[in-house]
């Protein structure tokens, strides 16, 4: 009986125990490459949040056109007018009626009447406007401020109004209405020669821009 000597590789050799024949090998299976990690894009400045109460104001808005400084006489004199108003009708109710609840409540709009009084010449100065390519841009507010932007050809109607304490001391109110009637816009406290010079250059934009000109 002779025997094999062969060469031990030190590798297992596989043996199919039941066909007694070698199994094949299995085949090697290859390492993937290892995955190279991609660098993130540098991240971009972070967007500027405007603190709370801070003035709104747009970026591409030109020079503002404000209002005459005497439009700040009218607003006293409503504001006065609408004060003696209520004084009278609350000590009426409390004299004459012994309603003393009246008393207490013209208390507190007259109180909250002359804190106003106070910021008048401030909110005057925060109305503006100005006209843009497209469009008349209009604010007015100290703590809720709004901006209204009006395109020239949706404007249907441009008037000017003239109340008695405005009449006398020489302003007019410009007022013009879209195809909206809840997107009107009104611009107080104009001179009547600047009035009366808006109204025409907008009465020209608002016909030359529905012509498509």
């Amino acid at each position: 009986m002779s025997e094999n000597r062969g060469t031990d590789t030190g590798a297992p050799f596989p043996y199919d125990a039941v066909a007694g024949s070698a199994a094949p090998a299995a085949p090697d299976v290859l390492a993937e490459p290892d995955a190279r990690a991609v660098p993130a894009a540098p991240a971009g400045p972070a967007p500027v949040v405007p603190p709370v109460g801070a003035r709104l104001d747009l970026p591409e808005a030109g020079v503002w056109q404000r209002v005459s400084p005497k439009y700040v006489m009218v607003e006293i004199v409503g504001s006065v007018i609408f004060l003696v108003i209520v004084c009278v009708v609350a000590g009426g109710l409390w004299l004459l009626l012994e309603q003393s609840w009246a008393a207490i409540v013209g208390g507190i709009i007259a109180l909250v009447t002359l804190v106003s009084l106070a910021f008048e010449p401030r909110r005057v100065r925060s109305i503006g406007y100005q006209l843009r390519a497209d469009d008349l841009l209009f604010r007015r507010g100290i703590m809720f401020q709004r901006f209204v932007a009006v395109p020239y050809g949706r404007m249907q109607l441009v008037d000017i109004t003239r109340g008695p304490v405005a009449r006398w001391l020489g302003l007019a109110d410009l007022k013009f209405v879209t195809a909206a009637a809840t997107s009107g816009v009104s611009i107080p406290g104009l001179a009547e020669d600047d009035a009366d010079a808006l109204r025409d250059r907008l009465v020209e934009l608002a016909e030359s821009r529905r012509a498509g000109l």
